[in-house]
């Protein structure tokens, strides 16, 4: 796994901390990594930590939708945090706003 991705499982919860760059490349390997834990350790809240992203294209926005159906399914919940206003506009652009719950406040795009 690359080295900017990183998690911590308490319980049944789930913090992924988002890597620098979400790209098709990099999208794919934290889908594997995600849809491994999240089946491994019975999660039901996901957090999605955006502190160090500061690019994230389609695919992103792919990964964070995919893990919110399954969580969805068997009834958990997804959240993000630490969202620059440049992501929260694609959130709510996609429409994920509505299936990801968004806490605190965005960080100011430089």
């Amino acid at each position: 796994m690359e080295q900017d991705f990183r998690y911590q499982v308490t319980g049944d919860c789930l913090v992924v901390q988002m890597p620098v760059e979400l790209d098709q490349h990099m999208a794919d390997a934290v889908i594997r990594e995600l849809d491994f834990l999240l089946d491994s350790y019975g999660v039901h809240r996901l957090v999605f930590d955006f502190e160090d992203t500061t690019f994230m294209d389609s695919s992103g926005l792919g990964v964070v939708i995919g893990r919110s159906k399954k969580l969805a399914y068997i009834g958990g919940i997804t959240y993000a945090i630490h969202v620059s206003d440049r992501i929260r506009r694609m959130f709510h652009a996609g429409g994920i706003d509505k299936i990801v719950e968004i806490m605190g406040e965005a960080n100011a795009d430089e």
